[in-house]
């Protein structure tokens, strides 16, 4: 879990140039483009085996590639129903035991649903899910970042204060902050350079810099409504001012994973990151 030394961008799962190639072969090819990560998506099942994680951890190793992964989406760590809290916890435990056979860097995954809860007893169960999730992995000494994500929709937990809060009080949990989610979730706010720079503040207020030394990031963009978040969109074809998000990043030298959820996933985290150098260069 040591920080990273730069920000690296990378790409949501296999990139298009790369299509039915198993994840070992596409590994190489992230790097051939010019890129340092890729996320593993599980969020339909976790699809890398005991005996395959070995083969992708040496894939990553040999190309110099960082892996993270997006865990299931089937999850809620504020389910009242015992059997549905436990699958939870079981799916995001079982991705980070394939991430650390993998030489995985961070899992993130979408916390849950308020409901008829309050925001306060949401916050309670949830911290007490992401409890055991943590003293299972310390068990098995498994050493990666587990990383609750910024969510889409107001229905949904994970705003930045919630999950810094959950941060402060684990060692091993830092937040997955979705650029995109922000943007949707408040109906079109979070896209000014000044917006965006106060999401990094709040980070480094309560987490200290390190919390902009280990982040976990996502960016794409996305079309909303009242709601929140509908779907993802490319970079130019939406309203996110990525490139006042670009320039705050290399302003306060954030340093750790940038991934790409576009549906051109290489073709905008290599527009993110040619936009982050050359604010870096100023």
């Amino acid at each position: 879990m040591d920080a990273l030394h730069t920000l690296l961008f990378g790409t949501a799962g296999i990139p298009h140039a790369a299509r039915g190639s198993p994840t070992q072969e596409a590994i190489p090819a992230v790097r051939e483009m010019g890129l340092g990560a890729m996320e593993l998506e599980f969020v339909r099942s976790i699809n890398i085996s005991k005996g395959k994680a070995p083969v992708v951890r040496e894939a990553a190793k040999k190309a110099g590639i960082v892996l993270t992964c997006h865990a299931p989406y089937f999850i809620n760590l504020n389910s009242l129903e015992k059997a549905t809290l436990d699958a939870s916890i079981r799916r995001i435990v079982d991705s980070c035991r394939i991430m650390g056979l993998c030489g995985g860097y961070s899992v993130c995954f979408h916390p849950g649903f308020y409901q008829k809860e309050t925001k306060e007893s949401t916050f309670a169960n949830v911290r007490n899910a992401v409890k055991r999730i943590v003293r299972a992995l310390k068990e098995e000494g498994i050493g990666l970042w587990v990383r609750p994500e910024t969510t889409g929709k107001p229905s949904q937990f994970g705003d930045m204060d919630e999950l810094l809060a959950l941060s402060a009080e684990f060692d091993q949990v830092m937040p997955c902050i979705d650029f995109a989610h922000f943007h949707a979730r408040t109906n079109g706010k979070y896209n000014t350079y000044p917006e965006f720079a106060s999401i990094l503040e709040s980070v480094e207020k309560t987490l200290g810099r390190d919390g902009l030394r280990n982040i976990h990031a996502h960016a794409a963009g996305i079309a909303y409504g009242e709601k929140g978040e509908k779907h993802h969109l490319n970079l130019r074809e939406s309203d996110l001012k990525y490139k006042e998000l670009m320039k705050a990043l290399a302003d306060f030298n954030v340093r750790g994973i940038l991934i790409s959820e576009s549906p051109n996933i290489e073709g905008d985290a290599l527009l993110m990151q040619k936009e982050y150098k050359e604010h870096s260069r100023r």
